[in-house]
């Protein structure tokens, strides 16, 4: 399954020379198609096979930021921020974020971003419930499995770290973002069931490409660039 699909990003640029540093940082992407920039606007539009963190991953090393303003096509957008709830009430920040993107009408990918990962092996799954009351524990049982990946060596959290590396999954599967929606997503480290250290998140709808113009948030009125602070203070990279 290698279907494309159209990402929107916001991203600060000032000038001709920005815009060129942007078009530079991303045109060599694996998997890019089209790729779109207009640097009056601070908008950059693409379109491929490639997940959504990895484009703002390339313009952050070139010291620019980015943020997601929608993916894929009207009503076909998804997204968990998966946190630990059990580090939760220790007040430990988000440790990861999913976000889904149909590409068609039986098809989606998850673009899975997560931080301070210990080493082992990890199970990406929806649960059947979005009933987190009792953290993942009550999130019923599994809708579907994704394949497993091992965090090892280098990419994981030491035993003391308060940062640890990020690490990225790109994870496909034939499912309908309508079938979806109000579940939970989940990373266990048990293949069949959630344990008390597992990353758990409600599946919420997202913009899809084009749908989120808002720059000033009418329920903080804090701007974007604003929320990007906050998102980041809580773990929330891309």
């Amino acid at each position: 399954m290698t279907k494309l699909f159209e990402m929107v990003f916001n991203v600060p640029m000032e000038c001709d020379g920005c815009e060129q540093s942007v078009k530079n940082a991303l045109q060599d992407t694996k998997g890019l198609e089209k790729l779109n920039i207009d640097w009056k606007s601070n908008v950059v539009s693409v379109i491929g096979f490639v997940p959504p963190s990895e484009i703002v991953s390339s313009l952050q090393k070139i010291g620019k930021d980015a943020i997601i303003r929608g993916t894929g096509a009207p009503n076909s957008a998804a997204v968990s921020i998966l946190e630990c709830f059990h580090s939760f009430k220790k007040n430990q920040s988000v440790k990861g974020l999913a976000r889904i993107v149909a590409v068609d009408q039986e098809n989606l990918v998850v673009d899975l971003t997560l931080s301070n990962l210990a080493e082992g092996t990890y199970y990406p799954q929806i649960r059947a419930s979005g009933d987190l009351s009792e953290d993942g524990l009550s999130s019923s049982k599994i809708f579907h499995s994704f394949e497993p990946f091992v965090v090892s060596g280098q990419n994981a959290a030491s035993s003391g770290s308060t940062l640890g590396d990020s690490h990225q999954q790109f994870l496909q599967a034939r499912l309908r973002i309508m079938d979806i929606i109000g579940r939970s997503f989940v990373l266990s480290k048990d293949k069949e069931d959630v344990t008390e250290d597992s990353l758990c998140g409600v599946i919420a709808r997202s913009a899809g490409a084009w749908e989120n113009d808002k720059y000033v948030c009418t329920c903080s009125g804090k701007t974007i660039w604003q929320e990007r602070v906050d998102a980041l203070g809580k773990g929330i990279t891309s």
